[in-house]
């Protein structure tokens, strides 16, 4: 099995362009390519002809049992209408976890303007993503998006799994302390390159997410995701092809802990790890 627990509909070469058709056809073909078996894709913080809202992404892919949704949260727009509207969504299944956009957006995980959806993921029982490092856009704030701040939200709300995205790149030390610090919190790999590996590049992170398993983080709390389509999914399945983990561990880490977390159906899988092994 392969589940990649971080992809995108945003067409981001130009979001004044309504593309969620297209970029919809090219994550399944992409996905089918690479023997992908299922996805969660993540919305935006904002809402744009090229940044489908969540409810356009949940309509889009609701009779694709192979997609789940985690639904952005614009923190500038975040209120009751908002809270409404994700429970809605929450009780019917519709999501399967809420993702929020530190550093794109100028506040921390820890504000009180938050608590609200932090009680929703909790009745719920659904995992909070958090961008973390560095950002795509130049204009971001990477201040508000280092993960040590992880661990104060993690700390106040031990009822809230959380994820830390992008392994808190480029803090990835202090992202290994968060997560083998609090038993609530995971970190996914993804997103860590622009398009492809370069050979010299995913040698140093390789040894970086070794060093993290040695560290004695729980492989248990470690997600496969890949930043689609900001990252290649087929550099990213080489890079995990190399690394030098046990069966156990990189089953795990491929789609066992994001299924358990984000409590997904197991997908009807074709040998995709077998593959994906046969790369080494």
């Amino acid at each position: 099995m392969i589940i990649d627990c971080h992809v995108h509909l945003n067409h981001y070469a130009d979001e004044s362009v309504d593309a969620l058709g297209d970029s919809l056809a090219k994550l399944q073909a992409t996905m089918r390519r690479n023997r992908v078996d299922a996805a969660l894709v993540l919305t935006s913080y904002k809402v744009s002809p090229g940044r489908p809202s969540t409810r356009q992404v949940v309509e889009a892919v609701r009779e694709m049992k192979n997609l789940h949704v985690v639904g952005g949260i614009d923190y500038d727009s975040f209120g009751p209408a908002t809270v409404e509207d994700y429970d809605d969504l929450l009780a019917a299944g519709s999501l399967k976890g809420l993702k929020i956009y530190p550093g794109y957006q100028p506040f921390y995980p820890t504000d009180a303007k938050l608590e609200p959806m932090y009680e929703l993921a909790a009745r719920h029982r659904v995992p909070v993503m958090i961008h973390c490092g560095d950002t795509y856009s130049p204009r971001g704030k990477v201040k508000y998006a280092h993960p040590l701040h992880v661990d104060e939200a993690a700390v106040d709300h031990p009822d809230v799994n959380f994820v830390v995205c992008h392994l808190g790149n480029p803090w990835l030390p202090d992202c290994m302390e968060v997560v083998y610090k609090n038993s609530n919190v995971y970190a996914d790999i993804s997103g860590l390159v622009l398009g492809d590996f370069t050979d010299r590049f995913e040698e140093y992170m390789r040894r970086q997410l070794q060093d993290l398993l040695i560290w004695g983080v729980d492989p248990s709390n470690v997600l496969y995701g890949t930043d689609w389509p900001i990252s290649s999914m087929e550099s990213y399945l080489e890079f995990m092809g190399e690394l030098k983990i046990p069966m156990k561990e990189r089953e795990a880490i491929m789609w066992e802990n994001t299924a358990r977390l984000f409590r997904l159906p197991r997908p009807a899988g074709q040998g995709a790890l077998g593959a994906l092994l046969g790369r080494i």
